[in-house]
């Protein structure tokens, strides 16, 4: 009887597999969320956000350390094209700067696809002056937008407010290829890529701290995290989005004071992919490390809350599939 009873657990344990990522227990899983002794194999498809793209590569790049078996591709559409793709049923992922709006909404419903939106980091650009600027301590959207448009002829702090000394302006800034540069220009001017020509453009943020640490009149912008690493060689400004100045800082970013020119960044998975084990342990993963990724891929981390509704969306989901 214990030699049929025993040959009856075997058998039971083989047909029901192994379990979903989500559903083991913390000393069954490592930080991948899979079973250490089953290495995971196939692939996870990403496409959208070019500004999303690197946080979502750093973290397919330290998971396929984990599970080299398992293939991530991240591609770069653009949010929009990215959810293109997404409702046609081509992608796994869509990285996405923003919410999905309603007519994607209404392409993937039409095509059948069920999707969770998860937030997996939060962006945030800081407009930055020299340390001898004394005046320049809060810029209005409109200011920056002055400065900043097609065609601006504004050489002179002078120009940007009256009351400012006549100082030369000089400006660093990203290059056009930069997701930073189009996020910057979409915020502040109003249209994707719309920016005057002549400032120093880099795609090397180490030569816009070098430019403005170095000229008394001038004014750069980039990540946030940049100015975080380089505290005391320039200084930040604040923006006065219509609600009056804020700040940049970590804080402001994650509770979206800081307009406008902080924002949630996502990725949507559709609820039929995490029927792969790969997929699902991929976002388990992203979420488990998401403040080391978030910061070497130079954003801001979530907040405990947000991770917390991240994680709760997929836990929720995984249930529902198993």
């Amino acid at each position: 009887m214990l030699l049929v009873l025993a040959l009856v657990l075997a058998a039971s344990v083989t047909a029901c597999g192994r379990e979903r990522p989500a559903a083991a227990t913390a000393e069954e899983t490592t930080d991948t969320g899979a079973f250490p002794e089953e290495d995971l194999s196939g692939a996870v498809r990403a496409d959208g956000s070019s500004t999303v793209a690197p946080l979502v590569s750093l973290a397919a790049e330290r998971f396929r350390q984990e599970e080299p078996g398992v293939k991530v591709t991240v591609g770069i559409s653009g949010t929009g094209g990215g959810f293109e793709r997404f409702c046609r049923g081509e992608t796994d992922l869509s990285n996405a700067s923003r919410k999905i709006e309603e007519d994607e909404i209404a392409a993937c419903k039409k095509k059948g696809f069920d999707y969770l939106e998860l937030q997996i980091a939060n962006d945030g650009l800081s407009v930055v002056v020299n340390n001898g600027n004394d005046w320049a301590k809060c810029l209005t959207v409109e200011q920056l937008k002055k400065i900043w448009q097609p065609g601006s002829k504004i050489k002179n702090w002078k120009d940007v407010d009256p009351s400012f000394p006549s100082q030369t302006l000089t400006l660093y800034g990203p290059g056009t290829d930069s997701g930073t540069f189009d996020y910057f220009t979409d915020a502040i001017v109003g249209e994707e890529g719309a920016s005057r020509s002549d400032y120093t453009a880099s795609e090397d943020d180490n030569v816009i701290v070098r430019g403005v640490s170095g000229e008394k009149g001038a004014l750069g912008y980039f990540g946030l995290s940049y100015l975080e690493s380089n505290e005391g060689k320039l200084k930040g400004v604040g923006v006065d989005g219509g609600d009056g100045c804020v700040s940049p800082s970590v804080q402001t970013v994650q509770d979206g004071t800081y307009k406008p020119l902080s924002r949630p960044l996502f990725t949507y998975v559709k609820k039929s992919s995490l029927e792969k084990l790969e997929v699902d342990a991929f976002l388990q993963f992203l979420l488990a490390n998401q403040e080391p990724i978030a910061r070497g891929a130079l954003f801001v981390p979530l907040t405990t809350d947000q991770l917390e509704r991240s994680r709760t969306v997929l836990e929720g989901a995984a249930t529902d599939v198993e």
